[in-house]
């Protein structure tokens, strides 16, 4: 970590930037202070990816994709600006060294300690596949060692630094040779199997300090990688038994993530994953982040906003003039925002807490109303976010820069059990995200759940995403929060049924259909996996033209060779937003063309959809 130049910006988007963390071939990586006092890792992109319209449009749709990720064991994004002069994003900071760092300092891991990093990197790649992403660039310094784990980062920026490199015509390696798969080395298709060959090199290098193809030059690992075995001296047999396979040169032969986490079974809880130095950085890292916080800190300024048209932006800044003048009026009479709000009333009940918090009728809800104008002492009357990018998801904020996010449907996985219950269901918990996560599974599918976020950091935060995930469910049984209904619309309708049986029988041979949110379902089987996602979002065309049938045409993208994704605009919105659908194959290498298996299944989903 390491003190801003003087003359530096000290504010990027809406974030206070307090110190560096470091630099690499894609950007620069700084230390930021969040509005709601969250701590995150700001990564400015070199200038030379953003030369050029069409890579901030891939750098955008990316990002938001990155952002469905949302594992135990990833650091995740959070916020991002494809726009600005020098495009950025921002992840959840986690503090720790990276695994390079750590080996560098402390030595190789013990077989233990790479036992959990294998674990947890194999989780982390699950999500992230899951997301319909591929990593491309796993390596040790992608990887943070926090104290309770491994956090992956970076994940989904790869492909477009990577594109971009083809745009500008230099040449560059995106990626570390050491870590590469050979068929990234070689100009060949890459698949998810690409990250599974990475992780195999980085146990190697975990357990002895050196990756397994490491040559006295960056052309030698390159040749090593595609055409030398893996050096196994001095690996612990075990960790050879797990790294060796995923090092395979055929990429049909490595395991898949899930069957590594199947292999390795479950981790013992309470175990420190590891060894005394490395915790001790950890520690370390915690004071220094401590001690750059305890200096004074820039002064926070509302980031610039776009400009409203001219009779509305009157009609807002009278509005704006007639709030301030309230404002000072309470400030003036001693009183608190808090005190001068009223409770409200959740509302009139209509429906039992099953039916209410079932999929069908959770789909037809709108996040923005469930907490909109809830009062709760510590915090105020709550005010929703506008125009939120994902139809299930929501943020809110109230006094002193409080924020909440409820996630209505959002997967559910690595959660802890309480003693409190709301509307007769056990809460769950989970704090991995460096908040507070309150959440309730489904009660007819518990891999689904309402979360309620709270990433505070005073406070007890648990306490808080549990009063109010307990108000969201008194709210959520009422019909106050319903969208008003269009019969046009995707957003009611299940995923996993809306594409024809047969052809999915036919292309996705003895597999079901797995929910991962309400409105993304997943079929995996035979190395191959399938996802269809109802979206609402921004839509830009981009691959090739393909006819699906009843007057649409949707747009066709391959690449990687065995990855291919089919996309289509249902209808549009306002805002330049859209409904949209996407039919995402990941198909095993030397399968058939994946996107002629896609398009055959988005065919199929087109006319049971609704009339636009």
């Amino acid at each position: 970590m390491k003190p801003l130049n003087p003359g530096e910006p000290r504010q990027i988007g809406p974030y206070r930037i307090i110190a560096e963390l470091g630099e690499g071939g894609m950007g620069r990586v700084v230390l930021g202070l969040a509005p709601d006092g969250r701590l995150v890792a700001v990564k400015q992109l070199h200038a030379q990816f953003a030369h050029d319209p069409r890579f901030r449009e891939r750098f955008r749709r990316e990002v938001a994709t990155s952002r469905l990720v949302s594992g135990a064991y990833t650091a995740a994004v959070m916020d991002a600006d494809a726009e600005a002069e020098t495009p950025w994003l921002a992840s959840v900071f986690v503090t720790g060294p990276s695994l390079k760092e750590a080996v560098d300092a402390a030595g190789p891991l013990p077989a233990g300690s790479v036992r959990l990093l294998a674990s947890g990197l194999a989780a982390a790649l699950t999500e992230i596949h899951r997301a319909g992403l591929i990593h491309r660039d796993l390596k040790p310094s992608n990887i943070i060692l926090t104290s309770d784990g491994p956090r992956v980062i970076d994940f989904g920026i790869a492909r477009v630094a990577e594109e971009a490199q083809e745009l500008t015509g230099t040449g560059a390696i995106i990626g570390s040779p050491a870590f590469m798969s050979p068929e990234q080395a070689g100009s060949g298709r890459v698949t998810g199997a690409s990250d599974v060959f990475s992780l195999g090199a980085i146990l190697v290098m975990a357990a002895t300090g050196r990756g397994p193809f490491t040559g006295p030059t960056a052309p030698q690992t390159l040749y090593n990688v595609v055409h030398a075995t893996a050096d196994f001296a001095d690996v612990p047999e075990e960790i050879r038994r797990l790294a060796e396979p995923c090092l395979a040169k055929d990429p049909a032969r490595r395991p898949t993530p899930g069957q590594i986490l199947d292999h390795l079974g479950p981790v013992p809880p309470g175990v420190a994953p590891w060894p005394p130095a490395v915790h001790a950085r950890i520690r370390q890292q915690d004071a220094e982040v401590r001690s750059v916080l305890a200096l004074p800190l820039p002064i926070w300024r509302p980031p610039p906003k776009k400009m409203a048209p001219r009779t509305k932006k009157i009609l807002f800044g009278s509005l704006a003039a007639v709030v301030l003048l309230v404002t000072a009026g309470i400030v003036a009479l001693g009183l608190s925002v808090a005190e001068y709000a009223k409770p409200e009333s959740p509302g009139t009940t209509s429906l039992a807490a099953s039916e209410a918090l079932s999929p069908e009728r959770l789909r037809l809800v709108d996040p923005c109303k469930v907490l909109a104008g809830r009062f709760v002492q510590e915090f105020g009357t709550l005010k929703a976010e506008t125009g939120p990018i994902y139809p299930a998801r929501c943020k809110y904020t109230g006094l002193r820069d409080a924020s909440f996010e409820i996630r209505i449907g959002d997967g559910v996985s690595n959660v802890e059990r309480t003693d409190r219950t709301a509307e007769g269901l056990p809460l769950l918990r989970s704090t991995i995200s460096g908040g507070c996560d309150s959440i309730v599974q489904l009660p007819s599918d518990r891999r689904l759940g309402v979360v309620v976020s709270h990433p505070g950091k005073d406070g007890d935060l648990c306490k808080a995403a549990d009063d109010m995930l307990t108000a969201a469910l008194a709210r959520l049984r009422t019909h106050e929060v319903d969208r008003t209904g269009d019969p046009a619309s995707l957003l009611p309708l299940d995923p996993c049924a809306v594409g024809d049986p047969a052809v999915l029988s036919k292309n996705m041979p003895n597999t079901q259909p797995v929910p991962r949110t309400l409105r993304i379902c997943e079929w995996q089987g035979g190395g191959d996996m399938l996802t269809v996602e109802l979206q609402r979002g921004a839509y830009v065309p981009e691959g090739s033209p393909v006819d699906l049938g009843n007057g649409v045409t949707g747009d066709s993208r391959e690449f990687g060779g065995s990855n291919c994704a089919v996309t289509w605009q249902h209808r549009p919105l306002p805002d330049r937003e859209a409904e949209t659908v996407a039919v995402r194959l990941l198909a095993r290498e030397g399968s058939a063309s994946p996107c002629g298996r896609a398009t055959e299944i988005a065919v199929s989903i087109v006319p049971k959809l609704p009339k636009p």
